[in-house]
């Protein structure tokens, strides 16, 4: 798993167009048909994720020919002219739509093909389209669970008319659809019962008219497919409407402006259904010329809605909801509980763990207003987990993301296209200035654990040069010989360990001696710039963390996000150092605290003085947990429109 992700938060309201990519549901589907199909095909706009490259990769397992141009989605496929034949093994990885498409395929196919994939997806449930295709004719034996790995060893379908639960996964419906003019006589599916994600059906009916199939639709719960198969075509594929979602929600938490661009109110697929919902809750939504655009509101109020037909963006909305000013509820969407994870349960548990109050129901979820608190939050290896919960981060500072690789099934490069949103593209940066022994050391760790952040330790950079000074024996008046040190040592500081010119320094620079020499070091003009320029390439390196010092929000970060200017009454800080180290007693702590003070705000290069926009804590009768608090709780003002 890769390390948490830290979700930077908008901190000014931005006016963007979101790089969204192509759609997963019409890429799949078209990929597919082109591996099927008579002919070359050209798409255009397909998405590169591991759901799509699973679909390139299991048509040509059964024969087809993919070129593909993935940077750019243009992917040239000469297809098989018919059914897959084995002995084949079709691996659709993670992608359960993948999975689902290719077991109606190999169905249809000949000789014995298997259709398998990962750990993840066998779990996920299979067993409706298997009986389906079964009562179609298919010999296929499945696994203990009744899902993949499935065997098929037919000689092709004859087809006829077909019974599946209409409530369950639209996927299943797809699949039978996109193999039907495969079996000899065609197929008639029939949906029983309550329908749920219509417009993925009518993308199915949309996509295979492009390549050569009508299908007669009898309202939304019959479908009549014709034998015949699939010949080549062109298609552009538009922008994944699901993907679009999160950047639409990114907006309205935020009072932000965001276009969408390929996207429009003609779109086949459902999902763009998500921007009128935002409309409901507040956001001003334009629809432009082949282009969505929203406006997010200063505040959002809560909606009652079933989302059957748009499921893909539950997980979008409850975190939207958590910043309304009224409940929000979500019906009608049992079913996504066999997604990647159970996605109401995952959401109740991961907004729960965030501080916002939520609860499931049978058929959806209910969330209340709350206010955030910072968490890692855990993804489930469900990419729409992950995504979801990083728009909350960009009201709620200090939301982590664990395991954020998971957005590379279906949107590889989410975490760029979300950092694009930032007006300023600049990292999040809290530095803390103020006198020695005040807690600064103590409190960037906190703020940095709570963030997820790292620290910036610019005290032992400092002493890294006054220790290297003694032990060569260097005068420390003589700022010519200590700046050529300065300028010749290679300091690393990383995870607490301090490594000067690659030998740990961890320990002695902590000394006594050290510490009484490093005022004199820090106060030398020459040694301040070379260090302040490591300071300010190690924060772009590192995308951000937090810093203490002297002058740290007034010198080397006067643009940072957030400054704080930590003091205590002298007696107080002398009673720190003195039982933080044994070379102290309290007497000499307090005189080396007063002669450090007066060095500090008097030297005449970089004086220790507070910032003009810093927040000043009094950490005398604080705990390092109350002063954490009250930093976030500052973050968090500045996140809130």
């Amino acid at each position: 798993m890769s390390r948490p992700r830290v979700i930077r938060p908008v901190t000014s309201p931005f006016d963007a167009t979101a790089q969204i990519p192509g759609s997963k549901s019409l890429s799949n589907r078209a990929l597919l048909l082109a591996g099927l199909a008579e002919g070359t095909s050209v798409l255009r706009g397909v998405l590169d994720a591991d759901d799509t490259r699973a679909m390139a990769g299991a048509i040509e397992s059964f024969g087809a020919t993919v070129d593909a141009d993935w940077e750019t989605g243009t992917i040239s496929i000469t297809g098989i002219g018919g059914a897959p034949s084995g002995p084949l093994s079709l691996d659709a990885n993670q992608s359960g739509v993948t999975g689902r498409f290719l077991l109606a395929a190999a169905a249809v196919g000949s000789g014995a093909i298997e259709v398998t994939g990962d750990e993840q997806l066998r779990a996920r449930p299979m067993t409706d389209l298997t009986g389906a295709l079964t009562a179609l004719g298919a010999r296929l034996e499945t696994s203990a669970t009744g899902g993949l790995p499935v065997t098929f060893a037919s000689a092709g379908l004859t087809g006829g008319p077909v019974q599946l639960p209409g409530d369950v996964s639209s996927q299943f419906a797809s699949a039978l659809l996109l193999a039907g003019p495969l079996t000899a006589e065609g197929i008639d599916v029939q949906l029983e019962g309550e329908v749920v994600s219509t417009p993925y059906l009518d993308m199915t009916v949309e996509v295979m008219a492009r390549f050569g199939v009508e299908v007669d639709a009898f309202g939304a719960a019959r479908y009549g497919v014709p034998p015949g198969g699939y010949t080549a075509c062109e298609l552009t594929i538009e922008p994944d409407a699901s993907a679009a979602s999160y950047f639409l929600a990114a907006a309205a938490v935020t009072a932000s402006t965001v276009r969408i661009e390929g996207l429009s109110t003609t779109s086949v697929q459902g999902d763009v259904e998500f921007a009128e919902v935002m409309a409901q809750m507040g956001a001003t939504v334009r629809h432009r010329d082949n282009a969505i655009e929203l406006v997010g509101p200063n505040q959002l109020v809560g909606v009652d809605i079933d989302m059957r037909d748009f499921s893909d963006t539950v997980p979008t909305l409850a975190a939207v909801a958590a910043f309304a000013s009224t409940p929000t509820t979500i019906r009608g969407v049992g079913f996504i509980r066999h997604k990647e994870s159970d996605r109401l349960a995952a959401m109740v548990t991961e907004l729960g763990r965030v501080g916002v109050r939520a609860e499931e129901t049978p058929d959806g979820m209910i969330i209340h207003p709350s206010v955030p608190q910072p968490s890692v939050v855990q993804t489930y290896d469900d990419h729409r987990i992950a995504m979801s919960m990083s728009v909350l981060g960009l009201r709620n500072p200090g939301t982590r993301i664990a395991d954020p690789g998971c957005v590379a099934k279906t949107f590889p490069r989410f975490y760029e296209a979300l950092e694009a949103l930032h007006p300023d593209r600049e990292p999040l940066v809290v530095v803390i200035d103020g006198p020695a022994g005040a807690g600064k050391s103590t409190v960037a760790k906190a703020i940095a654990e709570r963030l997820g952040l790292l620290v910036l330790d610019t005290g032992a950079m400092y002493r890294s040069v006054a220790h290297s000074a003694l032990t060569r024996g260097i005068d420390l008046k003589d700022w010519d010989a200590v700046g050529d040190l300065a300028a010749q040592l290679r300091i690393e500081v990383d995870a607490g360990q301090v490594l000067i010119d690659g030998v740990d320094a961890t320990q002695v620079i902590r000394t006594a001696e050290v510490s009484q020499a490093v005022s004199v070091v820090a106060a030398q003009p020459r040694v301040r710039e070379l260090l302040k320029h490591q300071f300010r390439s190690w924060m772009v390196a590192q995308g951000g963390g937090v810093a203490e010092g002297r002058d740290m929000g007034t010198v080397v970060f006067p643009e940072a996000t957030l400054k704080i200017f930590m003091t205590a009454d002298i007696e107080e800080r002398a009673k720190r150092r003195a039982a933080e180290s044994p070379d102290f007693s309290y007497e000499s702590a307090l005189a080396d605290l007063g002669r450090r003070d007066e060095v500090d705000s008097s030297r005449a290069h970089d004086p220790l003085t507070e910032a003009e926009d810093a927040v000043t804590i009094d950490s005398t009768a604080l705990s390092v947990e109350q002063i954490v608090d009250e930093v976030i709780e500052l973050l968090a003002d500045l996140v809130r429109p």
